[in-house]
């Protein structure tokens, strides 16, 4: 039996472990990071999708953001481990601390992802709202998460411990890639990430990886290019992933004309106002009724939109639902205007849609990815030498012939005609 505290209170459990599909036990051998799992912020991320609508085309896409968390956590366990047996000098407090910051890296994430950002809070991203949730947490754990805050933003002086948070190489990229082909089953999106947290090490405070982990650095940066267009900017993604964003678009704009909707208290609020990143700052319910809001308030006001009075938002709310998506074409070459043109016309004969909510149902985009990008943060390979290189500048490198050059593709959606 759990052992009882003087005062009667049972005594904190320092240590639990959790089954991962992917990993296997995941240990969480400190209270405090026993309490931020707890948190009602952080378990908020069971209910919100790791890759939103992409279970429309991979049935097996059902993880969630908790399960993602959780295994970059598992990730940057291995990695200081791995660091301090190379004699790496990290204190206690700054493990606990980098950890955490793992943790927390996409507490800010909001129902579908992407998705409400693009629907109906405009230009507050994710990044910004999981930063004002870490500033509140560290209030409630009277300061426990400072350092955190320092290693999350890149201000703390050991830099190699924000790095493996968020550089292009990332305990993050590391499992999302390994957990989504996982999931979706996509072979191309397996990596050796035991192999590459076995080679990091650390110079002048940077994170480096090991002359003999080139190869697998080069593999890593591969699978993330094949995912992206596989998985991630799949067509059909892309066209269900619009499809919603659409569908919370009209939903915000009917909510402001004072239309009537159903929607729970938590996406009231943010159908019915026009919500600024000011809000956020200024009024403390604002950052409150997000953190009620998740993938199941979306989920349930779609299905009862499927019958509401206003045609289109029922249309693509039933199309939706359904899985009548949207067509999606991609192109190297921007659409031609008298394309999407036609296809309006055509969309007006068949659904009677006409002026302005035409532009619900015909319109364009562009995807492009960068797998890796020479001008941002780079991944440096160590010598035995002592040399540092760029993986992108050495000899017969793979990544600066052709992984280094940005790919954009242009994207047009329509109904089927």
């Amino acid at each position: 039996m759990p052992k009882l505290k003087g005062n009667g209170k049972m005594a904190e459990r320092k240590r639990k472990i959790v089954n991962d599909p992917v990993y296997g036990f995941i240990t969480i051998d400190h209270p405090l990071i026993f309490a931020l799992i707890s948190h009602p912020y952080y378990q908020r991320l069971r209910r919100i999708h790791q890759m939103a609508l992409a279970h429309l085309v991979y049935p097996g896409a059902m993880h969630t953001r908790f399960h993602h968390s959780m295994g970059a956590y598992h990730l940057m366990s291995c990695a200081l481990a791995e660091l301090k047996g190379k004699g790496v000098e990290i204190t206690d407090e700054e493990e606990i601390a980098a950890k955490m910051a793992i943790l927390l890296h996409d507490i800010g994430h909001g129902p579908y992802s992407h998705a409400l950002e693009n629907g109906i809070i405009e230009g507050v991203s994710h990044e910004k709202i999981s930063q004002w949730l870490m500033e509140e947490l560290n209030k409630e754990l009277k300061g426990a998460l400072s350092l955190t805050i320092e290693i999350f933003n890149g201000r703390y002086h050991k830099t190699f411990l924000h790095q493996l948070v968020s550089s292009q190489l990332d305990v993050d990229r590391m499992d999302y890639l390994n957990r989504d082909s996982f999931y979706t089953g996509v072979s191309e999106g397996v990596i050796g990430y035991d192999r590459i947290i076995k080679m990091l090490t650390v110079q002048r405070n940077e994170l480096m990886v090991e002359e003999k982990g080139i190869y697998s650095i080069e593999k890593f940066i591969v699978a993330r290019r094949l995912m992206y267009w596989q998985v991630y900017l799949h067509k059909t993604v892309l066209s269900a992933e619009n499809m919603l964003v659409k569908i919370l678009k009209r939903a915000k704009e009917l909510a402001l004309r004072g239309v009537s909707l159903f929607a729970s208290p938590a996406l009231e609020y943010f159908l019915y106002h026009t919500i600024t990143a000011a809000n956020f700052e200024q009024e403390p319910a604002c950052l409150q009724q997000f953190c009620l809001l998740d993938d199941y308030d979306i989920l349930s006001a779609i299905k009862v939109w499927t019958t509401h009075t206003d045609p289109v938002l029922s249309l693509l709310c039933k199309w939706l639902t359904n899985r009548n998506l949207f067509k999606c074409l991609l192109s190297n070459e921007a659409f031609d205007t008298s394309a999407i043109t036609l296809l309006k016309t055509q969309v007006q004969e068949r659904y009677g849609i006409s002026g302005h909510d035409l532009d619900y149902f015909v319109f364009t985009g562009t995807a492009s990815l960068s797998a890796y990008n020479i001008n941002n943060e780079r991944i440096n390979i160590l010598f035995k030498d002592g040399t540092v290189k760029d993986i992108s500048s050495i000899d017969n490198a793979l990544v600066s012939h052709t992984l280094a050059i940005p790919v954009k593709k242009f994207y047009i959606c329509h109904p089927k005609i």
